[in-house]
C-alpha cells in the first residue's frame, strides 16, 4: 500500500533502465548529458549488480591477436574492426568520464602466450596491425619474447604478443565512480528491486518489481539486464555465460606485472597488490557454463589452480584466497544487440564478456535512441 507521498515522488519518471551494471549506469549518464531535468531511475536486482559488472578481471580489452584471427572466420573484416572500435571508443569514455586516476586505469598493455602449436599467430601480425591500423593506431600487437623471462612465466611458452591499446582498471572502483556521477547528475537507484514485467500501455510503460506489488511508471524503458534479459525479451539471440575467477594470497617476490591472455582470450590473468588473478575455462564446459547460477565449477577451478601453477607462476608457490563468479552474455554475433522491443521500450544487451569496453559506448547508443 502505497502514500500519497510515495506516489507523489516515487512512482513516475521520464526513463526507467532496468538493470544497474556497467551498461544501466553509461545509459542513464549519457541519457542525462542528452536531457538534463529528465527523471531517470535505475533498478537493480542485487543489493550489488548482479552480473558481471562488479565480478570482471578489471581488463580494459579490445580484444587479443588470437581471438580477432577466429573473429575473420566468423564475421566480415568489416564487421571486426567494427567491434574493435566500439570496444576502443567505450574505453576512451570510460576513462574521460569518470578520470583514469579515480578507477586505477594503468596503460599497461597487454601480453598473449603463444605456445608452440600457436607459432602460426606470428604470420598474421601484419595482416591484423594492416586491418587495425586506422583503428588503434599502427602496429598495435608485437611480438614481445622477452617478456617470458621477466615475468617469470613458464618456458613451455614459445613467445608473447605485445598489444599496446590495453590496460587495467579496478572494476569495483569504476562502478563505484558510475554510481556515485550518476547520483550527482539526479539519476535515483533503488537495489533489491528485479523486474518481473515490462508492459507498454497507452502514454506509458509500467514496470512491475517482483514481490512488492509496485508498478512504476516511464515514459521510456531501457532494458539492460545482458545475460537475464531473457527473463523480460525471451527471444533474443543470447546465452548467459559464467565466468570462473580466483584469486591468491600475496606471493613474495612475485615478477608478474601488467594483464595477460591465451587461448582465444578464453584464459586472463593479471597481478594486483601482489597477488594473481586468474579467469576463464569457460571452454572446457561450455554447456556447464551456460547458466545464470552464480556457483563454482569444481572442474574449471581445478584447470585453473593447474594453469597457475604450470604455466603462470611455476617458479612460486601459492594459497588461494578467493574464488568467484561472473555471469556474461553470448550469441551467434558479437555485435551487441540494439533492438526496438516495442515503441516505448528498447534492449541494449549481449555484451559478450567486453562489458568493461562496450559498456560505455552502449549506454550512448542507447541514450541515442531513447527520445522524449
Amino acid at each position: 500500500m502505497l502514500s500519497y507521498w510515495e506516489k507523489e515522488s516515487f512512482i513516475a519518471y521520464d526513463f526507467i533502465i532496468v538493470g544497474g551494471g556497467i551498461v544501466g549506469f553509461s545509459t542513464a549518464l549519457s541519457l542525462k548529458e542528452k536531457y538534463p531535468k529528465a527523471s531517470v531511475l535505475v533498478l537493480e536486482a542485487g543489493l550489488l549488480p548482479s552480473g558481471a559488472s562488479t565480478k570482471n578481471a578489471g581488463f580494459a580489452c579490445v580484444g587479443s591477436l588470437s581471438e580477432i584471427v577466429e573473429d575473420l572466420k566468423h564475421h566480415t573484416e568489416d564487421e571486426v574492426v567494427q567491434l574493435v572500435r566500439l570496444r576502443n571508443e567505450g574505453l576512451q569514455l570510460l576513462r574521460k568520464r569518470l578520470g583514469e586516476n579515480r578507477i586505477q586505469y594503468e596503460a599497461t598493455g597487454s601480453n598473449e602466450l603463444v605456445f608452440p602449436h600457436e607459432e602460426h599467430l606470428l604470420n598474421e601480425l601484419p595482416k591484423i596491425n594492416q586491418i587495425l591500423g586506422p583503428t588503434l593506431g599502427e602496429n598495435v600487437f608485437k611480438e614481445n619474447p622477452k617478456g617470458i623471462q621477466k615475468h617469470q612465466l613458464s618456458a613451455s611458452i614459445s613467445t608473447l604478443i605485445h598489444n599496446r591499446a590495453e590496460g587495467s582498471i579496478h572494476t569495483g572502483e569504476m562502478m563505484k565512480q558510475l554510481i556515485f556521477k550518476a547520483q550527482m547528475q539526479g539519476v535515483a537507484y533503488k537495489t533489491n528491486s528485479k523486474v518481473s514485467q515490462v508492459i507498454e500501455e497507452v502514454n506509458q510503460v509500467v514496470v512491475k518489481i517482483e514481490n512488492e506489488g509496485i508498478h512504476l511508471k516511464a515514459r521510456k524503458v531501457c532494458i539492460c539486464t545482458n545475460a537475464f534479459t531473457k527473463t523480460l525479451v525471451p527471444d533474443l539471440d543470447l546465452k548467459p555465460g559464467r565466468g570462473q575467477v580466483l584469486i591468491t594470497h600475496p606471493i613474495k617476490d612475485l615478477q608478474l606485472r601488467g594483464i595477460f591472455h591465451f587461448d582465444q582470450g578464453y584464459y586472463y590473468f593479471r597481478e594486483i597488490n601482489g597477488r594473481v588473478l586468474l579467469g576463464g575455462g569457460r571452454n572446457i564446459d561450455f554447456d556447464t557454463e551456460q547458466t545464470t547460477i552464480q556457483e563454482l565449477n569444481t572442474k574449471i577451478q581445478a584447470d585453473l589452480e593447474s594453469k597457475l601453477e604450470k604455466i603462470i607462476i611455476p617458479d612460486h608457490t601459492f594459497e588461494i584466497a578467493m574464488r568467484w563468479t561472473g555471469i556474461m552474455a553470448f550469441g551467434k554475433q558479437k555485435k551487441p544487440i540494439i533492438k526496438d522491443i516495442s515503441d516505448n521500450v528498447i534492449a541494449g544487451v549481449r555484451l559478450g564478456g567486453m562489458g568493461v569496453a562496450i559498456g560505455s559506448k552502449l549506454g550512448d547508443l542507447l541514450a541515442d535512441k531513447l527520445e522524449l
